[in-house]
């Protein structure tokens, strides 16, 4: 599946003429009967997804990710740009699109399929997957107006999956479901897709189900692809502030670039000290004295008692507050003027304690910042 210079444009009216006394007068007065404004919701959109992979789309609402799922889907048009897809594809834009409440299961599950064009024998022949993925085997004769929010979300994956289609779209496919359905619907999904060889596209604006769904994840912002590539190295170092902000919670630290020091190492002077890292680090291009922002995951950071002479990238600090938070701990620790978060899973600091962070060097990122 391929996009290519893809752009979709969307006419909003500012102004129509409803009736006949409006249309006459703004003729007389040689007013336009109607005026729209047009607003690109995609720009020059490139997206490539190999046979096999499953693909995250991910960013926050009016970003363009649901409209580049509809292009896909066929349901719009592209304004510009190539859109190519290979085999049957089966998209699952609205969850139990098809289902009615008054139908039993078995009745739901035979008119989706049809929706999502299957045809009798070959629904016959996959009756029994279907059931088994959706764990509804008792349920089938019951009307799905007693069916839970879950039992009715996985018996619309399971019609959907089962069909095995080349490229499966999926939009926002577990927003509806309580935290724990959600995790064990996506690795039952996971699963399937992964044993069937299915191209899977998802749309999702949680960053979680992306990250444990997905092979590789695709930042959207203003319809442009800010960052993509495999979750774990996007999560850890990614190359836009914005993309660090919206898969988790980070710390950011201004710098500024210090040069080299005598071991040909990257120097970064902080508000709490110098921070250096490799050569070999993923840094982009920066001039000395130019502003950065140094960026770690809060458990990336490691938190110490301070114990003779300071190691390198470790800087002596204060516990200003610790939060429980059932597994972790999580703690705000005073760098000189800045702030770093902490997440722990064995603490024994308690607030006020004097404390050593240390950043572990394949952990810091550097993101270029604006003079």
């Amino acid at each position: 599946m391929e996009l290519r210079g893809v752009s979709k444009r969307f006419y909003y009216y500012e102004h129509r003429t409803n009736t006949l006394r409006e249309w006459f007068i703004r003729r007389i007065l040689h007013r336009p009967l109607n005026v729209r404004r047009a607003e690109f919701t995609l720009r020059n959109f490139d997206l490539r997804v190999e046979r096999g992979e499953a693909v995250a789309l991910i960013g926050s609402n009016g970003s363009g990710k649901s409209t580049a799922l509809r292009l896909i889907a066929g349901i719009y048009g592209p304004s510009s740009g190539t859109i190519r897809t290979y085999g049957r594809l089966t998209a699952v834009i609205e969850l139990g699109a098809g289902f009615h409440p008054e139908l039993t299961g078995a009745d739901n599950v035979a008119l989706y399929a049809a929706v999502l064009g299957l045809g009798r024998k070959q629904l016959a022949a996959r009756y029994d997957e279907i059931v088994d993925f959706a764990e509804t085997r008792d349920f089938m004769d019951t009307p799905l107006k007693y069916y839970s929010s879950g039992m009715e979300a996985r018996l619309a994956f399971a019609v959907a999956v089962c069909l095995e289609p080349d490229v499966l779209l999926l939009d926002e496919p577990l927003s509806n479901l309580d935290a724990r359905l959600r995790v064990q619907t996506r690795s039952l999904l996971r699963s399937l897709v992964k044993r069937l060889g299915i191209t899977t596209l998802c749309v999702t604006h949680d960053q979680e189900e992306a990250l444990a769904f997905s092979d590789q994840i695709a930042v959207i912002r203003n319809g442009r692809i800010l960052q993509s590539g495999p979750p774990k190295a996007i999560y850890d170092k990614p190359g836009d502030i914005d993309v660090a902000n919206f898969l988790g919670e980070m710390n950011f630290f201004a710098a500024t670039s210090d040069g080299l020091d005598q071991q040909g190492r990257l120097r970064f002077r902080s508000q709490f000290g110098l921070v250096s890292l490799s050569p070999g680090a993923l840094v982009p291009e920066v001039k000395p004295s130019s502003p950065v922002s140094l960026t770690i995951r809060p458990h990336h950071v490691v938190l110490k008692a301070p114990a003779g002479a300071p190691m390198q990238n470790c800087f002596e600090g204060q516990v200003e507050t610790v939060e429980f938070l059932g597994s972790r701990r999580r703690c705000t620790v005073r760098l000189g003027a800045a702030t770093c978060i902490v997440e722990l899973h064995n603490a024994s600091f308690h607030e006020g304690s004097a404390v050593v962070i240390e950043f572990p060097e394949e952990f810091l990122g550097v993101i270029a910042r604006e003079p």
